[in-house]
């Protein structure tokens, strides 16, 4: 990991609360998903153990609002800004007010696509890229054995966002090798349940030979395990079902044989972040990039964790 210069955030935004106490505005995707609701839980909870005041503001997956809610937080000299992007472009500019205002800025759970790292001072997240080749090594290995062709219809996430593009290009980089895998339909289901079942009844109505479903996060698997069960089929069996995320209702399906494989992407991101936002505040160098330690879950392994699974 590559070292960052020290971060503006020493004090002179002028945002702190009473007796000293660190201010952190705090912009969220929204509430789109389990997982989402998870990572704001964490990031909430862990602001009040660390005595950390939190402005929260929920973007409700639109860019505008994200970026007028960073504006806000700008306005009301606050001393650390984070933000969880919801696509990858168009930052630059209220990332350079920010910059100009001497407020730092921390990227979570998904990256921006700028030139200038200077208008961050850290990402701490998930490595996408590798949880979708970790899901498609997995396919690959499973059917190593099928003669093919293995058809696969993909429910991505939202259009523009990191880990949609990230996961589509590790999945896809995994199957590259072997051309009897082929992705026969893609389209995104908004990272949500409710577009999931959406989409997998079109995939289901225009194609008769499906074989695989990989979908960029459970949420988004679970709403198209709905469709197939309406559809007569049996998921898990007749369709074979990929996911990322691993939060509770995702690894019950896993544990229920209803999804076959889970890369793991966890949301609770909450005590690295307040660690980090006190590091910048300080005037600390942080690591460029923080990774956080995941792993990925198969039937029998969802049975053994999930008792004892926290999200």
């Amino acid at each position: 990991m590559v070292a960052a210069g020290a971060a503006c955030g020493d004090g002179s935004a002028g945002g702190e609360g009473g007796d000293g106490q660190i201010v952190l505005g705090f912009s969220q995707v929204g509430a789109e998903s389990g997982w989402r609701t998870a990572n704001t839980k964490s990031v909430q909870d862990s602001a009040a153990e660390a005595g950390i005041e939190l402005k929260f503001a929920d973007a409700q997956q639109k860019q505008e609002n994200q970026i007028k809610a960073i504006r806000n937080f700008i306005a009301q000299r606050v001393d650390v800004i984070a933000f969880s992007p919801v696509v990858e472009s168009g930052w630059d500019t209220v990332l350079k007010e920010a910059k100009d205002a001497q407020i730092p800025v921390i990227l979570t759970d998904r990256a921006v696509d700028s030139q200038d790292e200077s208008l961050y001072e850290t990402f701490i997240g998930s490595d996408f890229v590798l949880e979708g080749r970790l899901s498609g090594e997995w396919l690959v290995e499973e059917f190593a054995d099928e003669p093919g062709p293995v058809h696969i219809v993909e429910l991505q996430g939202t259009t523009g966002s990191a880990p949609a593009n990230d996961r589509k290009e590790g999945f896809g980089e995994a199957i590259a090798a072997d051309p009897k895998f082929e992705i026969i339909a893609s389209q995104t289901g908004e990272f949500t349940r409710a577009k999931g079942k959406e989409v997998m009844e079109a995939f289901l109505q225009a194609h008769q030979d499906i074989d695989v479903l990989f979908a960029h996060n459970d949420d988004m698997g679970l709403g198209a395990i709905e469709a197939i069960e309406a559809a007569g089929l049996t998921p898990g069996a007749d369709i074979t079902i990929i996911t990322i995320d691993a939060v509770r209702d995702g690894m019950q399906a896993l544990a229920d044989g209803k999804i076959n494989f889970i890369a793991e992407c966890s949301p609770l991101l909450g005590p690295q972040l307040m660690e980090l936002v006190e590091q910048v505040h300080a005037g600390e160098p942080v690591p460029k990039r923080v990774v956080t330690e995941e792993t990925t879950f198969t039937q029998e392994q969802a049975k053994e964790v999930l008792p004892t699974r926290e999200y």
